[in-house]
């Protein structure tokens, strides 16, 4: 069973208090706390590698699945293998996550690899949020990869937040849609201290309609350091847009790498990137409302990461 810090993370990743409705998995410090299925939704453990498959019935809709993670043992490192085999016609709500509370002197570390196989005109909205607390001196460590394959006519909408507390983090995601599939992804990202975030998505837009929308938005401060890298590769006649949104503070430093690649003259791809600090009027505004100057800048990036 989990202790109080344990379900106090896992409120933070996957905002349960509770036993979750649906199927879930719930993985603490390497083993398994956990788990339910339905009857459109079977979990099984692995048995080459660690990890889980979750395996979702043809039609299953307004359906969730919770796989949060959570490590309160200084020093603990793991690899976990997840593969999800959605089936045609659904809409499901997948919840992950990874949550360190790290009070020794060992790195805590969490690898985790998704994979995720979507059906035809399946709907699924997959939310991954990630959290560090502790007063140890260990790093609180995660490396997230993600993998993607949108079958035909298929949605995917991707959540991505990380707003506090993890040392360092590289997320690798890597996404292929086949015809009229439609991919979003939205990242959300502070760091902190001397904290370091890798952030790279590669989308192969392969069938005919296909389209990405891929936005990030970050705050960098302190000495830390960011780096977000997204290509968009299309391969058809396609849509595809990718967005760097970043405020800089303190001495952070901030790598923008948007690129595009088209091999039909029917792909439209767009790029945006900007990175700049909080204007001097935004917080001076605030301030005659009664803020103090740390009270408005963090009301302006609560709001600029919402």
């Amino acid at each position: 069973m989990l202790d109080e810090i344990q379900k106090s993370i896992l409120a933070e990743v996957a905002d349960l208090h509770g036993v979750p409705m649906g199927a879930y998995n719930i993985r603490a410090n390497g083993q398994l706390d956990s788990r339910n299925t339905t009857a459109n939704i079977d979990i099984v453990t692995k048995t080459d590698v660690s990890g889980i498959d979750i395996k979702v019935k043809d039609n299953t809709k307004n359906e969730s699945v919770h796989i949060p993670v959570v490590l309160s043992k200084s020093g603990l490192k793991e690899v976990v293998y997840n593969d999800f085999y959605i089936g045609d016609n659904c809409d499901i709500v997948i919840v992950a996550g990874c949550g360190i509370d790290n009070c020794g002197t060992g790195d805590s570390q969490h690898d985790g690899v998704h994979r995720f196989f979507i059906g035809k005109n399946s709907k699924v909205k997959y939310v991954e949020k990630h959290y560090g607390q502790g007063d140890g001196t260990g790093k609180r460590i995660l490396n997230p990869q993600t993998e993607a394959y949108l079958g035909e006519d298929s949605y995917m909408e991707m959540e991505m937040v990380q707003i506090k507390g993890v040392d360092s983090t590289v997320r690798n995601t890597i996404s292929k849609l086949d015809k009229g599939a439609k991919l979003i992804v939205r990242e959300r990202l502070m760091t902190h201290g001397d904290q370091t975030a890798v952030s790279a998505y590669t989308v192969e837009l392969n069938g005919e309609g296909s389209s990405a929308d891929v936005v990030s938005r970050s705050v960098a401060k302190n000495n830390s350091y960011q780096k977000f890298d997204s290509k968009i590769i299309g391969n058809n006649a396609c849509s595809g847009h990718t967005e760097c949104d970043a405020i800089i503070m303190d001495d952070a430093k901030i790598l923008a790498v948007p690129g595009l690649e088209a091999n039909n003259i029917d792909a439209a791809l767009v790029h945006e990137a900007a990175i700049g600090k909080i204007a001097g009027e935004q917080i001076t505004k605030l301030m005659t409302l009664g803020l103090t100057e740390e009270e408005a800048t963090d009301r302006i990036i609560s709001g600029f990461l919402k």
